[in-house]
């Protein structure tokens, strides 16, 4: 059966399931050597990672992770805890059942945000951090023009007919939509895999209310904080210079605060830095992870 909201690309490697607390969790993985661990954010999947894992994988293990967070194929239990500090949690469940040894944590856009809470929390196994245009300590969660759906999603029959309205893929190109977070056009086989759950299964729909109710400005704050104060360990952050967003201002405010981290800029590109410019991308994430 066609069901393009459940494509996964070959290019992510071979698909797990993991047995958590929360429900079942499914990611991918490819090739050998130090381990990449990919979180994408809302809305996205595994897939946003594919043409960078196809130029990595030849020097890492990368894992890309499939997240509850509104385009993932298996839905959680229904009392999983999906707010800010859940998810958070959720990344840090992950690393544990992984057994990861001298990781690389990559996140983007609210995987970003995840990313650093689960850090903040102490995950394990990780021992670098790279953060590709996310939410910061200086920026709201979520961020305009998305700062109206967590007020939607307490209702999830208005965000499945919000959500529903991106199965017209001229509305997927609004701004409103994947508009400012795309600057170059999405192949059609992704933008389905990312646009469709939500409409098309109802576990997919629950979980994605939870998530988007359940966004903290202040648990990224915390979490920043955190950071800075305490996780002395390398980070990077992989920035698009143009992000109508995730401004760069923010981002290079945080890697000077950061006790031991840099950043790199990124040309012709929204805030899906690894869709626009995934060369440019695995470039900076492997100089980062061979360093």
């Amino acid at each position: 059966m066609n069901e393009p909201h459940r494509w996964r690309s070959a290019q992510l490697g071979e698909p797990h399931l993991l047995s958590l607390p929360q429900g079942t969790v499914e990611y991918f993985r490819r090739g050998s050597g130090r381990p990449l661990v990919f979180a994408h954010g809302w809305l996205a999947n595994a897939n946003l990672w594919r043409h960078v894992i196809d130029q990595l994988a030849d020097r890492f293990d990368c894992i890309a992770l499939d997240l509850p967070l509104g385009a993932h194929r298996i839905g959680l239990n229904d009392d999983a805890d999906l707010g800010a500090e859940g998810c958070g949690a959720l990344i840090s469940d992950i690393l544990r059942a992984l057994a990861l040894d001298d990781a690389v944590l990559i996140g983007n856009d609210s995987g970003g945000a995840y990313s650093q809470i689960a850090l903040a929390d102490g995950a394990v196994g990780v021992t670098g951090l790279a953060l590709t245009s996310c939410e910061t300590p200086y920026d709201e969660f979520p961020p305009k023009p998305f700062d109206g759906l967590p007020e939607v999603a307490r209702d999830p029959t208005a965000l499945r007919q919000l959500l529903g309205t991106l199965e017209d893929p001229e509305v997927r190109r609004q701004p409103a939509a994947f508009g400012l977070l795309v600057k170059h056009r999405l192949d059609q086989s992704a933008s389905d895999s990312y646009a469709l759950p939500c409409a098309l299964d109802a576990e997919v729909l629950q979980d994605t209310a939870k998530v988007m109710s359940g966004a903290s400005t202040e648990a990224v704050r915390r979490a920043g904080a955190a950071l800075i104060e305490s996780w002395n360990a390398p980070a990077t952050l992989i920035w698009s210079s143009e992000d109508p967003v995730f401004p760069i201002d923010h981002a290079r405010r945080y890697a000077e605060a950061l006790p031991n981290a840099g950043i790199v800029e990124i040309e012709d590109s929204y805030s899906f830095t690894p869709e626009d410019q995934p060369e440019a991308v695995a470039e900076a994430v492997a100089a980062f992870a061979a360093g």
